[in-house]
């Protein structure tokens, strides 16, 4: 399990078992191993991960207008607490990911 946070060290995903959950455990996007990227569940591309510990979007990614499928709700892995903010960064070409 990876804690994943925003540019502004708030906690807002954990990548389990290839899955990616919000901080509630909802099931809100697949690991794509061979790009190296998350993909929302209806397939698009959601972000990726940057120093190991963000979950940013790439503003250039050749993904952005890739439809790489539907591949199924893995439900709820609970919730694993919160884990702080862990400080403020600034990456140049990303943002924020949006978490619905």
């Amino acid at each position: 399990m990876i804690d994943l946070h925003d540019s502004h060290g708030k906690h807002i995903a954990n990548f389990v078992n290839g899955q990616l959950h919000d901080t509630h455990g909802r099931n809100i996007g697949h690991f794509l191993e061979r790009e190296g990227i998350f993909i929302d569940m209806n397939g698009r591309y959601l972000g990726e991960i940057v120093d190991k510990k963000r979950l940013l979007y790439r503003n250039n990614s050749p993904y952005k207008f890739v439809s790489f499928g539907i591949y199924g709700n893995y439900g709820n892995v609970g919730n694993y607490g919160n884990y702080g903010n862990i400080g403020s960064c600034c990456y140049g070409g990303f943002s924020d990911v949006t978490i619905k």
